[in-house]
């Protein structure tokens, strides 16, 4: 009897989900590379007898073929895909060491260890043999040529000895101190921070030789620190003196023929409107009174283009930088102050060249003409945000009756766009007030008021039309090349899972259809304002979104809801702006044929890299300023929420000032804590407590670590 149950128990058929069945059967095949598997063996190999089982097999078997691990060889008969040979591909590489390279030639990431990466440092494009034979059910390969070396600077603190000297990076990304020579410190003295460059890297060296190419100072000083975040993303903190020299040569005199080929709105009422601390002054509103009783609006931007010329070597730096860079204390910007802040900028009392998209609307705020063009105005008042706010609300004060009834058209333009689909991310952002030496003295989160929304409308408007213009090709024409502001459509698994995250808070999204998921995702950010979730549950709705980038081949902007959008409204400080400009000029100066795709393609995509790594830089002078703020704070005790869950712990976001710290699971010593991606918590093996995404919880300021832009919180309990 005994030995029939055991017999019995032995023969029983193994239960299988589908994430172990795939595993086995990669496992299966992996161990004989040469030999071809069909859905009866492989049941036959896992002693599977069960139908739906056999059939699930099947489904895999294909899913495999699918991603290109598995080749069908006859009907229904598969082996392991061999792919051996050479790709390219770009390093990602881990705090570990070891990399994974993303191609464009296979869909798999491969897996290179690091003594296999022949020094390959991240982001680097490089040449890579793939091995066929697998290795824990990866991909793997070597890397055999760096093709293109993604950085070659990189900053850290200096450790100077007699002879020589070494770069200690602070980038996690690299694992490598640099040696430096004795004479390339350029004065560098010991703790100091620099730059350097690497120049050479012999092959059987394990570090790299560098030169210090600057340096930046005594670490936590405010100047060194943000020159640091600075040279960290590759971003210019000064201007070539060349560059300077070329910028003041530029001449402010505006002639009469620059007048004659330009409509003139200097007699009509127009102001800007801008935050308090603002220089570069690029676009402004003008407002009248029709005599058909209509109203026409004028958005007007600086007319960067007609200064700052092709192939000069303004032209070249404002390439080069792509972006300003706005970090907490500062704006680093794409063009000289003599252009940004005095020639371009559109300063009250002073005439302005411009590139102008002006409306006539009627009551409704419906669009009955539209004209683009070149315009010289004249700005009657420099306004900030809070002074316009002021006169919005009390309805007195200088230009009252322009500002209310722009404001009141903007409330029907937003209507309208909203009805369309359009969603309404207005994310709460961190603002600082600073003493002289740019320390924090307190943290407070941006009002985003009627005044902001006006100003945010009208740009909107423009940068609608004006792709339009252009992107709408007549009928039996060409489409031309053009310079879009794109959004594709939202990833289902990202919003799947913050489907799944808001649901413990009583909050859903609908994703039915894509108008039904727009409504829901703005019902949700109304519905959250106010909360102590609101920052976080915002911030994982814009992650799910896609990514806007520049391009040249338009799919619309799922955003906004727009079909053609473009970034016409701010050339002082982006490029593609003037890019646009450009073209517009090429486009109705009766100049039909086409530019380039390709070239504009890449520029575009140039454009979107460094927009990147700008707002990369603007995050970490914000978590530094964040870090340095919280410095006199250690021991003390806060209320946040939690606003990331990963295997090394816990991020919690604190309610009073949005400055964001890590609890380490290694500090949580009452228990043993499991990280469960899937449910976005720990858990504790024995205790069974829980911590989920969004649970309020209460903390201690542990440690404030400026070097590493780090606060390490623990919790009170």
């Amino acid at each position: 009897m005994t030995k029939r149950r055991r017999k019995h128990k032995k023969d029983r058929e193994p239960v299988f989900n589908k994430k172990s069945l795939t595993n086995k059967i990669l496992g299966i095949i992996s161990n004989s590379p040469q030999k071809t598997f069909n859905y009866k063996q492989l049941a036959r190999v896992m002693n599977i007898k069960e139908g739906g089982t056999k059939k699930l097999i099947t489904k895999i078997l294909y899913e495999l073929k699918g991603i290109g691990y598995l080749e069908e060889i006859s009907l229904g008969k598969f082996k392991l895909k061999s792919k051996a040979g050479y790709i390219t591909g770009i390093v990602d590489l881990t705090s570990k060491g070891y990399a994974y390279i993303k191609s464009d030639d296979i869909s798999e990431n491969v897996f290179v260890s690091q003594k296999n990466l022949k020094h390959a440092l991240h982001g680097d494009k490089v040449k890579i043999y793939l091995y066929a034979k697998r290795k824990s059910y990866q991909l793997e390969g070597e890397v055999v040529q760096i093709l293109e070396r993604a950085k070659t600077h990189f900053v850290g603190t200096l450790e100077v000895s007699r002879n020589f000297a070494f770069l200690i990076p602070e980038s996690r990304r690299m694992p490598y101190d640099i040696f430096i020579p004795e004479g390339s410190l350029k004065s560098g003295k010991d703790g100091q921070k620099a730059v350097a460059k690497i120049t050479e890297w012999p092959i059987k060296a394990r570090n790299p030789i560098g030169t210090i190419i600057d340096v930046l100072g005594e670490p936590g000083k405010n100047e060194t620190e943000m020159h640091s975040i600075l040279a960290e993303f590759d971003l210019p903190y000064k201007f070539p003196n060349k560059v300077f020299k070329a910028a003041e040569e530029i001449p402010d005199r505006i002639t009469d023929h620059d007048i004659s080929e330009r409509r003139d709105f200097r007699k009509v009422v127009t102001f800007t409107i801008d935050p308090v601390d603002a220089k570069d002054f690029d676009d402004a509103l003008s407002l009248k009174k029709l005599k058909n009783g209509n109203w026409e609006a004028g958005v007007h931007i600086a007319d960067v283009t007609h200064y700052v010329k092709p192939n000069t070597i303004l032209e070249k730096e404002a390439y080069k930088r792509g972006t300003s860079v706005y970090l907490v204390d500062r704006v680093v910007p794409m063009l000289p102050e003599q252009l940004s802040n005095k020639v371009c900028s559109l300063r009250p009392d002073e005439d302005k060249l411009c590139y102008s998209a002006v409306f006539e609307l009627n009551d409704n705020a419906e669009i009955l003409k539209q004209w683009v063009g070149k315009t010289i105005i004249r700005s009657n008042k420099r306004f900030t945000y809070e002074e316009a706010q002021e006169v919005i609300e009390s309805g007195k004060g200088i230009f009252s009756g322009e500002l209310n009834t722009l404001n009141k058209l903007a409330k029907k333009l937003r209507k309208q766009r909203f009805g369309n689909g359009s969603i309404n991310f207005e994310r709460l952002e961190v603002r600082f007030d600073l003493d002289d030496d740019g320390k924090p003295l307190g943290v407070y989160n941006r009002v985003f008021q009627d005044s902001n929304k006006l100003i945010e409308e009208f740009m909107l408007l423009a940068n609608k039309k004006v792709a339009e213009l252009i992107g709408k090709p007549a009928p039996h024409k060409k489409r031309k090349t053009f310079v879009y502001r794109v959004h594709d459509k939202p990833d289902t698994e990202k919003i799947g899972r913050l489907k799944q995250v808001i649901g413990r808070f009583g909050y859903s999204i609908n994703t039915g259809s894509d108008r039904a998921l727009r409504n829901s995702m703005n019902k949700l950010i109304k519905d959250v304002e106010g909360k102590n979730e609101q920052g976080f549950v915002e911030t994982l709705a814009i992650r799910s979104m896609a990514k806007a980038e520049y391009s040249t081949h338009n799919i619309g902007h799922y955003g906004l809801a727009f079909e053609y959008y473009s970034h016409f409204t701010s050339p002082i400080r982006r490029y593609p702006d003037m890019m646009v400009h450009r073209l517009l000029d090429h486009y109705m100066n009766n100049k039909g044929r086409s530019v380039s795709e390709k070239k504009h393609e890449n520029m575009c995509k140039y454009a979107s890299q460094m927009e990147q790594r700008a707002e990369d830089a603007e995050r970490a002078s914000i978590k530094y300023k964040q870090v340095e703020f919280m410095q006199d704070k250690i021991g003390e005790e806060f209320t946040g929420i939690i606003s990331g869950v990963v295997e090394w712990g816990l991020y919690i976001e604190l309610v009073d000032n949005k400055c964001e710290g890590l609890v380490p699971i290694r500090d949580m010593d009452d228990d043993y804590y499991i990280f469960e991606e899937n449910n976005y918590c720990i858990r504790g093996r024995n205790n069974r407590k829980e911590y989920r995404l969004g649970d309020e919880i209460r903390i201690i300021v542990a440690k404030a670590d400026l070097m590493k832009r780090q606060l390490d919180f623990t919790l009170t309990e």
